[in-house]
């Protein structure tokens, strides 16, 4: 087949995709919106549905991946674009709290039932490494949903999450240099020092830098200069945050809270934006579903674990992060407790790292993913009760 024809054939399968995927993603979250429930599960849902588990319409590979990780950019970008650094900060001692208990008690209980339940050192520490993560990409899309990122509560969980990822990354290194054989702790030192310095300088000074520069884009000739500098700078430091280690949506979402004070007021950037992260998110929510291979889960000795597992994740962030903010009461500590639980695209990379490595088995592999869709798809649900309060006075108590 000619260069020609095959451009052609895969233009064409591109689009199909981009057809299947969002077209399911809405209709399913159409579904659920009339059913009352977040609409975040049925396009989680309607992955599961297209991809290999069931009707296999849609492979997951470099396309989905690449869709996914825009979607997921591009929603904690808009997030970031309602969050004032200023607010972040407020609440910076109970998001510290909420991230270390946050990781600290699902770790250990992760590991400890591994080891339990007679499984390798090595692949009780992957398997706890996993239960660490925090996909704040569901719980911020359902509140920004709700329009409640406002709340002290969302402030924290957004916060937590940021220092969640670096705790996180650390945790990984750990295990991972683990399994290699020995620890290098020059190398997990540097990887924390950058981290945490490329947090601390854009959250100190990208707002004052952004400030002074946003006058220069709006007057620059080309046409919507100041959206086109916003997505400038939001993959700009999402693949600085990439490069050191972390993951991008923090780079993404800390850009988006450094051009907050500076188009406050600029209805046309934050619709424009708004209007992008609505037509990417989907592709993010039907990725996930479509990770999950339910062929996998046929054993009912690893259907069983990853139920046990599943219900720890949510069990032990809920009280985890809830007791590192139960001086807000127990209703904050609730929402922020559910808020944390989704562990999404995070605890599936830490399986696939683990994979990759051939430190851990298909079946812990298979425990993980569920564990990791489950998760995604249980939170949302339990947020909107929880919230509902918040949602009809929108505003705080």
């Amino acid at each position: 087949m000619s260069a020609a024809p095959e451009a052609a054939a895969h233009s064409d399968q591109l689009l199909l995709t981009l057809f299947i995927m969002f077209a399911a993603a809405k209709l399913l979250a159409e579904v659920f919106e009339r059913l009352r429930q977040p609409s975040v599960v049925g396009e989680i849902l309607a992955g599961v549905l297209i991809g290999p588990s069931v009707l296999g319409w849609v492979e997951p590979g470099l396309l989905t991946q690449t869709l996914s990780e825009l979607g997921v950019i591009f929603l904690l970008f808009s997030v970031g674009l309602e969050t004032k650094p200023s607010s972040i900060a407020q609440v910076g001692r109970t998001a510290g709290a909420v991230a270390v208990l946050g990781v600290a008690v699902p770790f250990v209980a992760g590991w400890g039932y591994m080891s339990a339940t007679g499984h390798s050192d090595i692949e009780s520490l992957f398997l706890g490494a996993a239960m660490v993560a925090t996909s704040v990409g569901i719980t911020a899309r359902v509140l920004s949903g709700m329009g409640l990122l406002h709340l002290v509560s969302s402030r924290v969980i957004l916060g937590a999450a940021v220092i969640d990822d670096i705790l996180g990354l650390l945790v990984l290194a750990v295990v991972a240099s683990m399994a290699g054989g020995s620890i290098n702790y020059t190398e997990i030192g540097l990887t924390a020092a950058l981290s945490i310095g490329f947090v601390l300088l854009v959250a100190a000074v990208g707002s004052r830098v952004m400030t002074r520069l946003t006058p220069t884009l709006v007057s620059m000739r080309i046409g919507h200069s100041l959206l086109a500098g916003a997505i400038v700078l939001c993959f700009g430091l999402a693949a600085v945050a990439a490069e050191i280690g972390i993951a991008a949506i923090i780079g993404a979402f800390l850009a988006g809270m450094a051009l907050a004070e500076a188009t406050e007021g600029s209805h046309d950037v934050h619709q424009q934006v708004r209007g992008i992260t609505e037509f990417f998110t989907p592709f993010f929510l039907v990725a996930i579903g479509m990770q999950l291979k339910l062929d996998v889960l046929a054993s009912s000795e690893t259907l069983l674990a990853a139920v046990i597992v599943t219900l720890l994740a949510v069990v032990t962030k809920f009280f985890g992060c809830g007791l590192g903010a139960i001086h807000l009461g127990w209703r904050r500590a609730a929402q922020i407790g559910v808020g944390m639980a989704p562990r999404g695209e995070v605890g599936i990379v830490v399986a696939q790292i683990g994979l990759g490595l051939g430190v851990i088995s298909d079946h812990v592999f298979a425990i993980v993913l569920f564990m990791a869709v489950a998760t995604t798809m249980i939170a949302p649900p339990l947020l909107v009760p929880l919230f509902r309060a918040d949602r009809a006075s929108n505003a705080e108590p």
